[in-house]
């Protein structure tokens, strides 16, 4: 009889545990949701997160609140989202700086790119590209090159922040080139895109999305493209690989992370509505458009790139021999 009662108990349990954790998923969100960006307003990253939720707050009704915290090349926001609770009201854009370069680079992170974040999807990915000042006598990267082997150490390039992407790329080019530039890391892509325009640097391996816009209007000279296919965003523009240094490749992806411990319903509702937005053949060509090509994934497939990308990274740190700030 006591064990009947016993097993009666349990299952009565299974089923009130079952109906509690049904009944969360039906209510969330509740509330607005607190989506971290580690970089300032307007650049490529911000641009990725404010399109997205705008479409899905339009279509569902989910509010959102894009929470800016750029510094320390994502480490000040990644941070904060990893010591966030795990309720799914806070939410974490990371990409390949805050989840692949900075464990390479940075020996004390706050945070373990693994250990206190689950995947949710990843959103974006998208190349950058070699603009200079119009000032700059260079028109294509072997005038950049020649450039730079005949005023060693005076050129300079901006990036968001050290160990950002388009910082590894500057620091892959001069290798792969034999020359000598000098980084000057900004905090975020539109204050190093500012010092650019306005001749504060030389040069910069800017994000597509947020460079574009220069370009077109003549304000920046674009020279290439820093993935191995040319991007339909620019056909025209040739590849780094292509112009003299076969197997060039940086790119910048952008994904969406929880704190470790959110409920496994909380992740699959998000994955479900970012997924709708990210695979509609409209927002994908609108993203095109903006250089950046949207598609989402699920969760254990991000968790595995994301892991692949970690070794990846691990390997080209150590042969460019980067060290932190």
């Amino acid at each position: 009889m006591f064990a009947r009662s016993g097993a009666a108990v349990a299952l009565a349990f299974v089923m009130l545990s079952q109906t509690g954790t049904t009944v969360h998923a039906q209510s969330y969100p509740a509330n607005p949701i607190r989506y971290i960006v580690p970089f300032p307003p307007g650049g490529g990253a911000d641009l990725v997160a404010r399109s997205i939720t705008q479409k899905i707050t339009e279509t569902t009704g989910i509010r959102f609140v894009v929470d800016n915290r750029p510094g320390g090349g994502t480490i000040v926001g990644a941070e904060l989202a990893a010591r966030a609770a795990p309720d799914g009201y806070t939410i974490f854009q990371g990409n390949n700086t805050s989840h692949a370069i900075n464990p390479n680079v940075q020996p004390k992170l706050p945070y373990d790119p693994v250990k206190d974040f689950a995947p949710v999807t990843r959103l974006a990915s998208f190349p950058n590209i070699l603009v200079v000042h119009p000032s700059l006598p260079a028109r294509s990267v072997k005038d950049l090159v020649a450039l730079a082997k005949a005023r060693p150490g005076q050129l300079n390039y901006g990036s968001p922040g050290n160990g950002t992407p388009p910082h590894l790329a500057g620091v892959m080019f001069s290798d792969a080139a034999g020359i000598d530039m000098v980084h000057v890391p900004y905090k975020g892509s539109v204050p190093a895109l500012n010092a650019l325009v306005t001749g504060e640097t030389h040069l910069m391996f800017g994000s597509l999305a947020a460079t574009l816009p220069f370009v077109r209007s003549g304000r920046l000279r674009p020279l290439a493209v820093t993935t191995l296919q040319r991007s339909p965003a620019i056909p025209e523009m040739p590849t780094i690989s292509e112009s003299g240094y076969p197997g060039f490749e940086v790119s910048t992806w952008q994904g969406l992370f929880v704190p470790a411990g959110t409920p496994p319903s909380i992740i699959t509702r998000l994955n479900a509505e970012f997924a709708k937005v990210l695979d509609a053949k409209e927002f994908k060509s609108w993203m095109l458009n903006q250089g950046a090509d949207a598609a989402s994934t699920t969760p254990e497939a991000f968790a595995a790139f994301v892991k692949s990308e970690l070794a990846q990274y691990a390997k080209v740190v150590k042969k460019a021999g980067m060290k932190p700030n």
